[in-house]
């Protein structure tokens, strides 16, 4: 009995679950809201699968946002400061087609999926991509955080 006992014990310890995130030490989430009609000539490429518009306008994002259509009308949206760095100069990424690029080092992100596509084999902590939350309706998509 105290085997089975302590086996059940053991087994509720292990199954509690670790809440705690691993934070990006290097981008602030900062609440913000943002539509964009794509009846509009600046975002009409998200009426397209696969294509990506970057978003510049202040106060969205840190550095701005991506913004990408994934297809079935789903939408994603990531940060456009590279989550690798310290906001600077050089780490706003820039858009070409369906990656984006930081030129500090040229690291390389999917806006698919927000993944870092040369992650260098150095044993050091890289981030991916900080995405917002996304939804479509009524011809606009709708980026927040």
């Amino acid at each position: 009995m105290k085997r089975i006992s302590g086996l059940i014990i053991l087994l509720l310890f292990l199954a509690c679950e670790n809440n705690s995130t691993n934070r990006n030490p290097y981008l602030q989430e900062i609440n913000f809201r943002f539509d964009a009609n794509l009846n509009l000539p600046l975002y009409s490429p998200l009426t397209n699968t696969g294509s990506a518009v970057l978003v510049t306008q202040d106060g969205v994002g840190t550095r701005g946002v991506f913004i990408i259509n994934a297809g079935f009308n789903q939408f994603k949206a990531f940060e456009a400061s590279c989550p690798n760095h310290v906001p600077n100069d050089c780490s706003t990424m820039t858009l070409n087609g369906q990656v984006a690029t930081c030129s500090c080092e040229d690291y390389e992100y999917s806006l698919f999926t927000g993944q870092m596509l040369n992650r260098p084999d150095d044993g050091n902590r890289y981030y991916d991509m900080l995405e917002y939350r996304t939804s479509f309706g009524g011809g606009s998509v709708t980026v927040s955080n």
